[in-house]
């Protein structure tokens, strides 16, 4: 009974931390396609990194809402769907989020 226990806490844990973290995300999203737009209006460059960067954005924050929602569940098999749904969420966030930061650089370069 204390392991499961242990295991409910360990995955509430796991929620707030990608609860947190892409919230903090989405604001780095909005930021750099702010930033984005001041140097191509600088530079005369036209990027697709603020169009990709704002999907990348809805990701995080659908990330963050479902994450919220595991929180908020009270059965243990509903909160291990959503906290999955959640992660695969933020994971693909950042892993695009690398992957515009790429193209920024070489467009930039």
């Amino acid at each position: 009974m204390t392991e499961e226990t242990f295991l409910e806490k360990q995955e509430e844990n796991i929620s707030i931390h990608i609860f947190s973290v892409s919230a903090a995300m989405v604001g780095v999203c909005i930021t750099v396609i702010s930033l984005l737009g001041i140097s191509s209006a600088l530079k005369k460059i036209e990027t697709l990194g603020d169009n990709i960067i704002a999907f990348d954005s809805v990701l995080f924050l659908a990330a963050c809402v479902v994450s919220y929602m595991a929180l908020r569940t009270k059965t243990r098999k509903r909160r291990l769907i959503l906290e999955k749904t959640a992660d695969k969420f933020f994971l693909a966030g950042i892993f695009l989020l690398v992957t515009v930061s790429v193209l920024i650089v070489c467009t930039f370069v």
